[in-house]
Order: C-alpha cells, then structure tokens, then sequence
C-alpha cells in the first residue's frame, strides 16, 4: 500500500486526576473497501525508533471503529458507540482482558480522508481504569513534505 496520507492522531487519556496526552503525525494509507475505511499506519517504540508494528483502523458506518495491531504485541480492540466489549490486550509483558465502553464514535471520513473522533473507558477487572478520547485526522499528503513525529506530554 502506498504511504500516500498524512494521518494525525491525539489521544487524551484520564487516569484519576491526571491528565496525559500524545500526539503523532505519520505517514500512512487510507482505502475503502466496501463499507468499510481503513486507516493503516506505523507505530515506533519510543525506545528503539527502527522497530515499529503496524496499525489498522477499520472505520465500519458512524458506530463503530476495530483498531487492529500487529506484530509482537497484537491487540484487537472493537470500539463500538453505546457498547462494551471484552478484548486482549498485548502490553508486550504479557495479555490483559480489558473491557471497552465506547460513549460516542463520530466518523467524518470521505474518500479524501477527514476526521474521525472516539470517546470510550478502558475497564480492567470491571474496574474502571481510564476515560480516552480519540481525535484523528486523515488527509492527501505530499511524502516529500512530511516528517514523521510524536509528542508526549503527561
């Protein structure tokens, strides 16, 4: 696939009373294939930048968003407005059952790109243990242009 889209995403966690935020900006592709978008990206280790694990977003209507990731810590996390779903999640130390209740998916996707925004907790052990909010951006992109980069602020 061609890396061909700039795809932004910030994401807000809650934690207590603490507050963190990350933002990345990569390179990535975008397609449609039935009803269905996909956002595909890479993420690095913030340690070993040269190794990284790929990323899908799959975009299904207004309702709900499969965020898939691959490699040494695969994780499958459905993301569905008004819903909670049971998923693995790879910390890479080991698998967790967490519980995902997604309050609001709202998806302004075309076949140019656009923005899609997710607000969902993250249970573990029916404890709730984090509010989240999603923002991301998908647009055409120049690869000479961009620079890929990520921000950590907590």
């Amino acid at each position: 696939m061609l890396e061909n889209y700039l795809i932004s995403i910030k994401g807000r966690q809650k934690i207590d009373d603490e507050t963190g935020e990350i933002d990345v900006t990569t390179l990535g592709s975008y397609v449609r294939k039935g009803n269905s978008r996909y956002i595909v990206y890479k993420e690095y280790n913030s340690k070993n930048h040269s190794k990284s694990q790929t990323s899908v977003l799959r975009v299904d209507g207004n309702s709900k968003v499969t965020l898939i990731r691959g490699g040494t810590e695969s994780t499958r996390l459905i993301l569905e407005s008004g819903k909670r779903h049971l998923c693995q999640y790879d910390t890479g130390y080991g698998r967790l059952m967490v519980g995902i209740f997604t309050s609001n998916v709202k998806s302004e996707l075309s076949d140019l790109g656009g923005n899609l925004e997710i607000k969902y907790t993250l249970d573990i052990n029916s404890n709730l243990s984090s509010l989240n909010e999603l923002f991301i951006t998908v647009k055409e992109a120049n690869k000479k242009d961009v620079k890929n980069s990520v921000t950590v602020n907590q």
